[in-house]
């Protein structure tokens, strides 16, 4: 789980630069007047009559078929309780962009200044030729049950709780596999439920739905056991009151198969586990810490299946598994309800979708060799692409199938691509890198920590548990950066490389050895180590840090110099290069070389593509690489378009299993429909490239750095290719934000180097840990 505790460091999240965290982007051209006059007055008159003489056409001509409603009055907020509408609108802005980055669903967020079911639902209901969908947040129980109830009976478009329905759809997944595994039946398995909020109700609910049976489930509340003797019991526990002589939840969970937990942290104890049935399953989904610890649940019973809402551990019972897909799909045949059919599906979908074999994406997101389904994976992974198409499209059938639907999809196959390309790819990499390098983080050296910005990402991917930082600089400065900013970088290993003279004369030694034929003397070795970016490339090259980063108030040169002295080259590698990952709207696309090669020779371009191409594929992505140019496949002749056209004459004729192609301009490398109309016979004909070679440091650096201000995109990078050991270079000046981004690609390139060292490496090292 992400570790958040600074609390400044989540305000100015929020606040920084416009606040809040979501905005409304135009979809349509708005640069003329023309533009204008169509999108107002006196254009918009058009659809305005059409949607008049036929309703329904309010989809075709407005975003109501994409847009849902995230609706709160704020009474239960997380765990913060009844704080109100405004308090509780940060979270319905994020629920907004979960909807988004996981869906492309557009939202906006609600929240409305009353506690009155009558008035909530009068107000949601008038809101409904807005939306396409409307989904509940955050309202405490009892009242929560009452107003869906009533929106969903008053209302022809679906409506969803997710407090209620999410945790329910997505545990329910879990169980039925777990089951599965446990070899344990539906309506055989006894269920203890501790909680009795809306989460709770409506698990049991969907329990009942998918085959257990209600006289098989015990109902723990605050009180104990909820027994249909108790007096004053409301209609909603009532439901699920239990008739059997049992009072606390000790005794409730002797014998019992299933634990859902959906109340608060450390409330069952190690016996209360060792005295459930064979081959118990216990979902502790109490956030942050569940009922019972992780480690103590699984050393307490080894025949144990065990899910919580944690991210740090197997099995998270997550709603993000669910709610973007069920919207989705509800959206996309223009559901008029989202009901019983529609949610099974989801569940049934989510659970199957754990039992088919995982992409290479979702392994390398989660640094396994090979996720498979079993006790450790019971529910597919949040970074798992594939619950876009498998969940969105279940639901979309259920709906068509039990008659909710306005809209019938006939060609499924389309409706998956459409599915595909709605997410583009420009967060979704940074989401999987991240995750990859969380699972298995590295020593990470920081040659310039006696700098705010350095201390602060370096703070940020030790809380987030991306990489081990390792400060380089005096000791009284960088403590006291610390100190007057309010940093919290305990336990940190702060290194002044001139205290460390035993250190620093073993790395002389070794940077002399090698230097000595190329005019380096033992003294100048020795005052070269005084350089933190010698002392920093010495501790990776001695294995005492497993990378480096740098360059943050030093230019390129006199950052990439000591690295190429003291580690030098991969074996093979006849010279480094810079690439950029820059993050568009249709996804990552690579440039280089950006950084180093001011004018490469065509030889040396079919060695920068070879770099190029090979880096770009540990990022699990198959490299399509245009070579630019002025000049499309010889319409043009001159110095530049002739070494471009020699480079991938070259490449084609020794490394044809590569897919390459060029001399082309950069607008047919990246339109593909212009390409195939002109240039049919190109290799790239199939797909926009990905990888952009430019002919010289000049133009390659002029189109990243325009990308990066005109259009927007971010610009992960420079990643220095080529090193024997990873030495990565932040741009002068970066931001926080730019320097992390730098750190979790140093940490993905150590483990990548690693794999490809030793590839039994990941697999035995789970194996020690089982």
């Amino acid at each position: 789980m992400t570790k958040i505790n600074r609390k400044q460091d989540a305000l100015d999240y929020h606040s920084q630069g416009r606040p809040g965290k979501i905005q409304v982007i135009p979809t349509k051209p708005t640069n003329s007047q023309r533009d204008l006059a169509l999108a107002y007055s006196p254009g918009v008159a058009e659809p305005c009559l059409k949607i008049a003489d036929n309703t329904e056409d309010v989809y075709k001509y407005t975003a109501k078929g994409n847009l849902v409603a995230v609706i709160s009055n704020g009474t239960a907020v997380l765990g913060l309780g009844n704080i109100g509408p405004e308090a509780g609108k940060p979270v319905m802005e994020g629920k907004g962009l979960l909807f988004k980055i996981f869906a492309d669903i557009d939202v906006f967020d609600l929240e409305l200044d009353t506690t009155n079911v009558d008035d909530f639902v009068k107000i949601v209901k008038a809101l409904e030729p807005t939306f396409g969908g409307v989904n509940l947040e955050d309202i405490k129980a009892p009242e929560c049950f009452e107003i869906e109830r009533r929106l969903k009976e008053e209302m022809t478009i679906p409506v969803m709780h997710d407090d209620q329905h999410g945790t329910a759809i997505i545990s329910a997944a879990a169980l039925l596999n777990a089951c599965e595994l446990q070899k344990k039946k539906m309506d055989k398995i006894k269920i203890v439920v501790n909680g009795a909020g809306a989460a709770a109700i409506s698990c049991s609910r969907l329990y009942v739905s998918l085959g257990a049976r209600k006289e098989n489930i015990v109902m723990c509340d605050r009180s104990g056991v909820i027994r249909d003797t108790r007096e004053n019991l409301d209609a909603i526990k009532a439901e699920f009151a239990t008739s059997r002589k049992l009072d606390t939840l000790a005794e409730a969970m002797k014998d019992s198969d299933v634990f859902i937990g959906l109340s608060s942290a450390n409330c069952v104890t190690e016996d209360m586990l060792k005295s459930m049935a064979k081959n118990p399953i216990v979902f502790a989904m109490a956030n942050p810490d569940p009922e019972i610890a992780y480690e103590l649940a699984l050393n307490s019973r080894k025949d144990i299946i065990m899910a919580t809402g944690r991210s740090d551990y197997p099995n998270q019972v997550n709603n993000v598994l669910g709610f973007p897909y069920i919207f989705r799909g509800a959206l996309d045949v223009r559901a008029t309800a989202i009901n019983e059919p529609m949610k099974i599906a989801a569940v049934r979908a989510i659970a199957e979708l754990a039992k088919k074999p995982v992409p290479e994406a979702v392994n390398m997101a989660y640094n396994e060799r090979n996720i498979k389904f079993g006790k450790d994976y019971i529910i597919p992974k949040p970074m798992d692409l594939r619950l876009m198409t498998n969940v969105s499209a279940a639901v979309a059938k259920a709906a068509i199938e039990s008659g909710v639907a306005r809209k019938v999809i006939k060609d499924w196959d389309a409706y998956a691509e459409e599915l595909k390309h709605r997410l583009g790819g420009d967060d979704a990499i940074m989401r999987a890198i991240t995750n990859k390098a969380k699972s298995d983080p590295k020593r990470v050296v920081f040659a310039e920590a006696d700098n705010y910005k350095i201390l602060k990402a370096a703070q940020i991917v030790k809380d987030e548990n991306i990489a081990i930082p390792i400060l380089l600089g005096n000791k009284e400065v960088i403590k006291k950066i610390i100190e007057d900013n309010a940093l919290e970088l305990e336990g940190v290993t702060i290194i002044d490389p001139f205290e460390e003279q035993q250190r620093m004369a073993k790395y002389a030694n070794s940077l002399y050895e090698k230097r000595q034929r190329r005019g380096v003397t033992l003294i100048e070795a020795t005052k070269f180590l005084r350089d933190r970016n010698y002392f920093g490339a010495s501790m990776v090259e001695f294995g005492e840090a497993d990378a480096m980063i740098s360059g943050l108030t030093k230019n390129y040169v006199s950052t990439i110099k000591p690295a190429l002295q003291v580690i030098g080259t991969e074996e093979g590698v006849n010279r480094v290069a810079g690439m950029y990952m820059m993050m568009t709207k249709k996804g990552p696309v690579f440039f280089g070389d950006t950084t180093v090669n001011v004018d490469p020779t065509a030889e040396e371009l079919v060695d920068l593509t070879l770099l190029l191409e090979r880096s770009v594929s540990k990022f699990n992505i198959q490299p399509r690489v245009a070579l630019l140019s002025y000049s499309n496949f010889g319409s043009n002749e001159g110095i530049v378009p002739e070494k471009v056209r020699k480079a991938v004459k070259i490449l084609h004729e020794k490394y044809p299993q590569i897919m390459v192609d060029g001399e082309m301009q950069g607008n047919f490398a990246i339109n593909n429909e212009m390409l195939k109309d002109n240039f049919p016979f190109s290799r790239l004909v199939g797909g926009p490239a990905n990888t952009l070679v430019f002919p010289n440091l000049e133009s390659g650096n002029i189109a990243y750095k325009l990308l990066q201000e005109l259009g927007e995109a971010e610009a992960v990078g420079p990643i220095l290719l080529g090193l024997k050991k990873p030495v990565h270079i932040v741009q002068l000046g970066s931001s926080v934000r730019e320097i992390v981004n730098m750190v979790t690609i140093a940490v993905l390139d150590v483990q990548a180097k690693e794999q490809e060292a030793n590839p039994k490496k990941g697999l035995l090292k789970r194996i020690s840990k089982k």
